[in-house]
C-alpha cells in the first residue's frame, strides 16, 4: 500500500492517501490501496476508521490525467472501479471519519461523502467541478451530495462546480464540524476513540440498520431497526453492558462479540 499510509492504534485506524505531488488524486493504483487498506481494517477488526489526506489536500478529485484518453468504456471500468471502493466504505459495519484538511474536489468530495461523519479544518474547501471538465461525477456525487444537503443546494453546487469553503460546508449541513487547521487530527482522533470504545456489536448493527432504512419506508425501516435490536441481545456485549448498568459501575472493555 505505497499509496496509502495505514496507522492502527487502540482500534482506530487512520489511513493517509500518500500522492501529495498530485495533491492525492485518486487513480487506479490509489483505489486498489484502499481497497487493500478497507481489507486489513475488517481482517484486524478495526473499530473505527479515520481518513485523511498528505500535504495540502484531502483528495483533489480523480486523475484527470490519466481519465483524459479514455474511451467510454474505459471511462465506465475506471467509474465502476472508484464506486465499488466508496460503496464498500459507505456500507461496512466499520464506522468511518473523514477529516478534511484541505482541498476535498471532486473524486475527493465523493470520498468524504462517502465516509459516515465529515470533520474540516478552516482551510477546507469541497466542490464537485466536474461540469467544467465536460463530464459528470462519476463516484457517487450527484446521488450522495444531493443526499447529504438541500436538494436546490446539490443543484447548485453540480451544476456550477463552485468551490464552497469548510465554514459554509458546516452550514448546510455537508460536515459535522469545523476546526482549527492544526486541531482537525486530535478531533478526529478523540471522536474515532469515542466510537472504538462502545460495543462494537452495537456500532455495527447501528451503522447496518441506519444504511438499510435510510431509503426504505419508515415502516419497512422500523422493522430492520427492530431486527438489528434484537440481534444485539445475548451477545457478550449487551450482557456485560446492561450488568454494568444495573450494578452501577463501570462497563468491562467491550469485546465485540
Amino acid at each position: 500500500m505505497s499509496l496509502v499510509d495505514y496507522r492502527a492504534d487502540r482500534g482506530v485506524a487512520t489511513l493517509t492517501i500518500n500522492r501529495p505531488e498530485a495533491l492525492n488524486a485518486l487513480n487506479l493504483a490509489v483505489l486498489k490501496d484502499l481497497t487493500a487498506a478497507l481489507d486489513r481494517a475488517e481482517a484486524e477488526s478495526i473499530r473505527c476508521l479515520v481518513l485523511t489526506g498528505a500535504g495540502r489536500a484531502f483528495v483533489a478529485g480523480a486523475d484527470v490525467a490519466e481519465m483524459a484518453g479514455m474511451t467510454p468504456a474505459e471511462a465506465r471500468e475506471f467509474g465502476r472501479a472508484g464506486s465499488a471502493v466508496f460503496r464498500r466504505l459507505e456500507t461496512m459495519p466499520i464506522p468511518s471519519i473523514a477529516a478534511v484538511g484541505g482541498f476535498a474536489i471532486g473524486g475527493g468530495c465523493e470520498l468524504a461523502m462517502a465516509c459516515d461523519i465529515r470533520l474540516a479544518s478552516a482551510k477546507a474547501s469541497f466542490a464537485q467541478p466536474e461540469v467544467g471538465l465536460g463530464v459528470t461525477a462519476g463516484f457517487g456525487g450527484t446521488q450522495r451530495l444531493t443526499r447529504l444537503v438541500p436538494l436546490g443546494l446539490a443543484k447548485q453546487l453540480l451544476l456550477t462546480g463552485c468551490r464552497v469553503k469548510a465554514q459554509r460546508a458546516y452550514e448546510i449541513g455537508l460536515v459535522n464540524a469545523v476546526y482549527p487547521v492544526d486541531e482537525l487530527m486530535s478531533a478526529a482522533g478523540t471522536m474515532a476513540l469515542e466510537i472504538a470504545r462502545q460495543s462494537p456489536v452495537a456500532v455495527r448493527a447501528t451503522k447496518t440498520a441506519m444504511g438499510l432504512g435510510v431509503d426504505t419506508g419508515l415502516d419497512t425501516a422500523l422493522g430492520i431497526e427492530l431486527a438489528h435490536f434484537a440481534s444485539c441481545f445475548g451477545t457478550e456485549d449487551q450482557v456485560e453492558g446492561m450488568a454494568a448498568f444495573v450494578e452501577k459501575r463501570p462497563a468491562a472493555p467491550f469485546t465485540g462479540r
